[in-house]
């Protein structure tokens, strides 16, 4: 086969599985002690990540010279990432160090090099190709005919971890910002032995049949993440998952700090209008400051370095408004894909479309049709806050949750067509 990123793109998708292993998805109200272990079923994605990294080449001290600020949560960590990389290139550019800084995001929206960037910018086609060939021929032997579904080459979430593991080490970064797939404790991304920082984002239920169906199962899996050698931060939670996360803290013989809403972060910044966003900058913040406390003693953030940060940074399909070139037409965009999230999205959207005395007309565009989620109980909740905030849309359009009906290889976003049905919404919501 040909080097192309094109085949790089087509082997990648051969990596996905149908399925995964699953709980039981339906929510629990009951409170656990907090110092239960939780359960998984199947293999977990933590499960080889190790050994695949040596067959690399690379050792456990190869991954903790990458200086990695490792993050989770269930809502706004994609967020937290960007703003504390966005911090530490600021500082970076002000200073000399950080020169050169990895992040590990997902999903993408665009293009699948998204998800694996070094200062600002995803990896050019040609380095993505590079290295991606170099994983494969190491890892995907096709001589290898193994049945034992320990022993099979990494899957596709394994496999982009292990890609960007291999890229921030070839390409030798200061400083990695590595945000966790799902939960924490058996994440691929675990493979983390040495962070310099972990940090826990907004709690809620999301990913329930892979994390189980309580609050508290969902913080033990997040905090999974803590290390001994790492101090932990995490934004305020509920008194029921912030049980767990200090007796997990205790466990794992770290400290954990909750972070407050920050004060004195800019007012005059766009994406700091968002209440929800100020909490997530708080806590990149002070990741950040820990970060250098760590790596770079005696240098301090100074308040050009957090001006230039929310001024520059960019988070496409997070509370994102689009303007149509006419002007008459806005998009808001948001990637909500649970309940947390999805009330957040509707009090964001709200607040914005209130009062203006113009006539509109609201349009919802909802695609939350996945097997491994609940449709309805999302829409209904949209619908509940929606109807709260007097901001009913007037007609619905609802999507596929698959990109291609043909199940043909996906490849990066540009010509795909998207099929729909347009439907009245329903009088009772």
């Amino acid at each position: 086969m040909t080097r192309t990123y094109e085949n790089a793109l087509r082997l990648l998708e051969t990596r996905r599985r149908r399925g995964r292993p699953r709980m039981s998805p339906s929510v629990q109200t009951e409170a656990l002690p907090a110092n239960f272990t939780s359960t998984v079923r199947g293999i977990p994605s933590l499960h080889g990540m190790s050994e695949w990294l040596q067959s690399l080449g690379h050792s456990e001290t190869d991954v903790s010279r990458l200086n990695i600020v490792h993050v989770t949560g269930t809502k706004g960590k994609g967020s937290t990432c960007e703003f504390t990389r966005s911090i530490l290139y600021a500082h970076g550019l002000r200073t000399g160090f950080p020169c050169k800084i990895g992040l590990y995001t997902s999903p993408h929206i665009q293009c699948i090099r998204e998800r694996i960037q070094i200062n600002n910018k995803p990896v050019t086609k040609n380095l993505f190709t590079k290295y991606f060939f170099e994983v494969w021929d190491t890892l995907m032997d096709p001589q290898v005919q193994n049945t034992d579904p320990k022993q099979q080459p990494p899957r596709y979430l394994q496999f982009l971890a292990l890609l960007a593991f291999h890229t921030f080490i070839r390409e030798n970064v200061d400083a990695a910002i590595f945000e966790v797939h799902h939960g924490g404790e058996l994440d691929a991304t675990n493979v983390i032995q040495n962070p310099v920082v972990t940090g826990i984002t907004s709690l809620g239920l999301d990913h329930i049949t892979q994390l189980g169906p309580t609050v508290e199962s969902i913080a033990w899996h997040k905090s999974g993440i803590f290390k001994s050698s790492a101090p932990a931060l995490s934004v305020p939670q509920e008194d029921r998952p912030a049980e767990v996360l200090h007796a997990r803290a205790a466990e794992k013989n770290t400290s954990l700090t909750i972070v407050p809403l920050n004060p004195n972060l800019p007012t005059d910044s766009r994406v700091l209008s968002i209440p929800v966003q100020r909490l997530n900058c708080s806590l990149a913040l002070e990741l950040a400051k820990a970060f250098l406390e760590a790596k770079a003693p005696g240098h301090e953030l100074e308040s050009e370095d957090i001006s230039t940060a929310v001024r520059d940074i960019s988070l496409p399909g997070r509370f994102e408004i689009i303007e149509d070139a006419d002007g008459q037409t806005q998009w808001f965009v948001d990637g909500a894909h649970n309940t947390l999230s999805l009330k957040k999205a509707a009090e964001w959207y709200s607040d914005l479309t209130k009062g203006s005395g113009l006539q509109k007309y609201r349009i919802l565009i909802f695609s939350h049709f996945s097997k491994d989620r609940d449709g309805l109980a999302l829409l209904e909740c949209l619908a509940e806050s929606l109807a709260e905030r007097d901001a009913l849309p007037d007609h619905v359009i609802f999507t596929t949750y698959i990109e291609r009906e043909d199940e043909a290889t996906k490849m990066d976003k540009g010509q795909e067509h998207y099929s729909c049905m347009d439907l009245q919404y329903p009088d009772s919501y």
